[in-house]
């Protein structure tokens, strides 16, 4: 295990430095940012050209927040709510636009990470690597992605040795006996680039448990390696390997029927979880054409390995495992006033899984499914269009067919309207249609996959030449259908999923405000008036407001950086199972706002200094019902770069 190497006590530098379209806007142009979630071509999209909102969070604002664990750096992101169960490394939830979490795809380096057992990913135990960006893909993609991307795409990407070259190292100590450090080692040649990063981040925690004294801590190790050979222009094999490990604590619930604090977190080992993944990825593209004919196979392999020891000797387990294999053909065509590109893709894929759970079902199961992929892209001048088609063959559930139009029109005022409308599916999960929990949950086999369609409508506003102001709004609309909710079957009340009759609404407005007066002062404002309905009652854990604001103030020389942020979260509700029976009685949550502090100070080229303080108020605030979260905490270290 790492030692404390050093801390020092500092402010921390928290720069909100977005690229953004639909939201706040990037240093210094925030449409240059080329997004390549937003389409299958490989080449991306730049951000002035989508339909859709989206945010890019590059590696400068990753890293001038200390960004260590990914989940908290896309708090600011509009439409995002996130939720942690327990301590740090616990499962953390992402909900994009009132979607549920398991609504959200999630990409590392191109690969689907999420756990085919739990039907989600688990955003915990990621850590930041020291050069990476992040895109927030907002809206129905399952034209473009298949099942999961209802609510949207989350794309994090580690950059390449050619794109950030150079040695680099990091160690920092703080509050709850945290240690983090990283290393990096990054470079290319004229046909060859690699990127080989490690991550560390261990805490002995704080309690979770309302007036509790029992910390609860976890330890996260991730490694990476991103390797690319170019031996000519047309040709290209890309690489990638991802290991990551994490070991977290728990607290359990009250299980004595007759406490007053039945149902409540309370001091207890509870279920000791640790998680093994890897991922990898293998690409060969070949260009043709002057390069305006792009071919690329690829196949990806995901594993993830789950094991949880009970304080009562019971051993729960999952292991869940992803192999996909895809062909995408993309050709661009016109002239430089009129350019069409048109791309075509076929994913075959095979989901399977295992569960180690005792009275769960113990053998093998395994889905496979085919996507065939059209997309048409247009951009002509000020005007950009686009539209995608998918169908997906599958041997479990119904096939199902995906679409989505999408526009983009930027007037010579600086103005821009844009809009998009696509569908979307969600397959169940396999905890979903087979998992157990004694007594207390049993899945069901016959479930049908989820559907859901909707709506977006923008308008933004730019000044002066190079764009030091943007204002914008959004305003969403979608509909799901057969949604999956937990239902308690009389007479036992034993939880079991099912699919609605009914369907549930989500609606709402995502606003911003950037500016950037002088090339030494920043501000970001982003705001989300957020409607999720479930069968006409409020969804929980997705709160009506949220907002951020930050404000960054650079040296002249750039060696200096501070940053004030302030995250508010609105009031929500949530699900507390303190019946006996374990049916679930809702229950408010307050809102809260957080407030962090930071600075940054380069001391030579290659040494800085820097530290945070977050939530300097030291605010008392829940996530999740009776759930403790931490108070005021400070983290400082030196950072190594060559």
């Amino acid at each position: 295990m790492l030692k404390y190497g050093l801390s020092i006590v500092a402010l921390a530098a928290t720069s909100p430095a977005l690229a953004q379209t639909g939201d706040a806007a990037a240093d210094p142009r925030p449409g240059d940012a080329i997004i390549v979630t937003a389409s299958r071509s490989g080449e991306g999209v730049r951000a002035d050209q989508l339909g859709a909102s989206v945010t890019a969070i590059d590696s400068e604002a990753l890293e001038q927040r200390q960004t260590r664990i990914v989940s908290d750096v896309l708090r600011d992101v509009p439409g995002v709510a996130v939720s942690r169960t327990g301590g740090l490394g616990g499962m953390t939830d992402i909900r994009i636009r009132g979607s549920e979490a398991n609504h959200v795809l999630v990409l590392v380096d191109g690969i689907e990470v999420a756990d085919p057992y739990q039907g989600q990913f688990d955003f915990g135990g990621l850590l930041a690597d020291p050069a990476a960006r992040i895109e927030v893909l907002r809206g129905q993609q399952s034209s473009l992605y298949g099942s999961d991307a209802i609510g949207g795409v989350i794309h994090y990407i580690t950059l390449s040795g050619r794109e950030a070259p150079g040695l680099s190292a990091r160690i920092e100590g703080g509050s709850f006996g945290t240690v983090a450090g990283s290393a990096r080692a990054a470079g290319a040649s004229d046909s060859f680039d690699y990127a080989i990063t490690g991550t560390y981040y261990g805490a002995n925690g704080y309690p979770t448990a309302r007036g509790g004294v029992r910390d609860v801590g976890m330890q996260t190790v991730g490694a990476s390696a991103k390797l690319g050979w170019t031996p000519s222009d047309a040709f290209r094999l890309n690489a990638v390997l991802r290991y990551g490990f994490s070991d977290a604590d728990n607290n359990d619930s009250e299980y004595d029927t007759t406490s007053p604090r039945f149902g409540y977190i309370v001091d207890s080992p509870g279920v000791h979880v640790e998680t093994e993944s890897f991922h990898a990825l293998l690409a060969a593209e070949l260009t043709a054409l002057d390069g305006r004919w792009v071919t690329s196979l690829s196949g990806q392999l995901s594993d993830t390995a789950r094991h949880g020891r009970s304080p009562f000797g019971l051993d729960y387990g999952s292991k869940g495992q992803r192999y996909k294999g895809s062909l995408t053909s993309s050709i661009r065509f016109g002239t430089d006033a009129i350019a069409h590109r048109l791309t075509g893709a076929v994913d075959v894929e095979r989901e399977a899984f295992r569960t180690l759970t005792p009275g769960a079902f113990q053998g093998k199961r395994h889905t496979d499914n085919l996507g065939l992929v059209a997309q048409y892209e247009l951009t002509a001048g000020a005007l950009s269009l686009g539209a995608s088609l998918r169908h997906d063959d599958n041997n479990r559930f119904d096939d199902a067919t995906t679409w989505r139009v999408q526009g983009s029109y930027r007037l010579p005022t600086g103005t821009r309207i844009r809009g998009a409308y696509g569908t979307g599916v969600k397959n169940p999960g396999y905890f979903e249609l087979f998992g157990y929990i004694d007594g207390r949950y049993i899945g069901n086999p016959d479930l049908k996959p989820e559907k859901s369609e909707g709506w977006e409508a923008g308008i933004e506003q730019s000044f002066g030449a190079d764009d030091w102001a943007t204002i914008g709004a959004t305003w969403f609309d979608s509909t799901l259908k057969d949604e999956i909710f937990t239902n308690y079957p009389a007479p036992d009340f034993t939880a079991t999923p099912a699919n609605r009759a009914t369907t549930s609404k989500q609606h709402g407005i995502e606003a911003f405000a950037s500016a950037r007066p002088l090339p030494q002062l920043r501000f970001d404002l982003a705001y989300s008036w957020i409607k999720a309905r479930e069968n006409g009652a409020p969804e929980v854990r997705r709160p009506k407001h949220i907002a951020s604001f930050n404000a960054t103030v650079s040296s002249s020389d750039q060696r200096f950086a501070g940053t004030l942020t302030l995250r508010y979260n609105g009031r929500t509700t949530d699900l507390a199972y303190i019946n006996p029976s374990y049916v679930p009685v809702v229950v408010a949550m307050k809102d809260y706002v957080l407030v962090n502090l930071g600075a940054d100070y380069r001391v030579t080229d290659a040494i800085s200094v820097f530290g945070r303080v977050e939530n300097l108020l030291g605010v008392d605030y829940e996530e999740i019902f009776s759930i403790a979260t931490p108070g005021r905490a400070a983290y400082g270290g030196v950072r190594l770069r060559f």
